[in-house]
């Protein structure tokens, strides 16, 4: 069932969102050589607790988790592509780092994510990142009154592939607002015109996800959260909760 949120409804998504935006910027000025992931993650929950707001992904355990996700920041580095539990590991020169974070406020979610270089930049490292970037703007582009959810897709896998990047298999965006998870679900990959009609008051986290290497194929790690690429290539991740509306996509994790 996919929820249509009124716009004071949209106006409080925004305010989970902002603090998102927050948490991101503070947990990337806060990075470098030698930070330690756990470190950053400590960065993201200080902005939560100074907002008054929780985590959605402290504690959350879908189906698939064998345990509760641990952190309230998701720090993924190369070749994990999402869900990365922080651990201290210290990040090294080069290291590409994709931070994925949500917060509940007021009743209400936010979820949004970026990747970025740590030090030094390898430019193959730099085109990655600027691709899922072009994507999720190509999605978030699609995301208006009378297109359907494949526009959306298919606008992000249009960007990808014709970028020489792979796609990980099954994963992609989703329908939020009350939580996080919420229908529709949104994919990385389709064909225009197809799926659910996109209506005013719908809120979607569009969340595209690129593999250097072109393959498609990633395997989980043995903590049974973070997915890694199985050749080893780095992957990027870029992500905005979006609302639907009559004057356009309205971004709610923006700065």
């Amino acid at each position: 069932m996919v929820e249509l949120k009124t716009d004071t409804s949209i106006d409080a998504m925004r305010e989970a969102g902002r603090i998102v935006a927050q948490a991101l910027t503070a947990v990337r000025e806060a990075a470098g050589v030698g930070v330690s992931l756990l470190e950053l993650d400590e960065v993201a929950h200080a902005v939560l607790r100074d907002a008054g707001a929780t985590s959605p992904f402290l504690g959350y355990r879908p189906s698939f988790a064998p345990t509760p996700f641990p952190a309230v920041l998701c720090a993924s580095v190369n070749d994990a592509i999402v869900h990365g539990i922080p651990t201290d590991y210290r990040l090294r020169d080069g290291d590409l780092l994709s931070a994925d974070f949500g917060a509940e406020f007021g009743g209400w979610a936010g979820d949004s994510a970026i990747s970025f270089i740590v030090g030094t930049p390898r430019p193959e490292d730099v085109r990655l990142v600027e691709t899922a970037e072009r994507a999720l703007e190509a999605g978030i582009a699609a995301a208006v009154v009378g297109n359907r959810i494949g526009d959306i897709a298919h606008a992000i896998g249009t960007v990808c592939r014709d970028a020489g990047y792979g796609i990980p298999e099954g994963f992609g965006g989703h329908g939020i607002g009350r939580s996080m998870h919420e229908d529709p679900g949104v994919p990385n990959e389709g064909r225009a015109g197809r799926g659910m009609p996109l209506r005013h008051g719908m809120a979607l986290a569009i969340e595209p996800m690129v593999i250097a290497s072109g393959s498609d194929h990633y395997h989980p790690a043995p903590d049974g959260w973070t997915l890694r690429t199985n050749d080893g290539s780095r992957a990027a991740h870029a992500e905005h909760t979006v609302a639907i509306t009559n004057d356009g996509p309205r971004i709610l994790t923006a700065l």
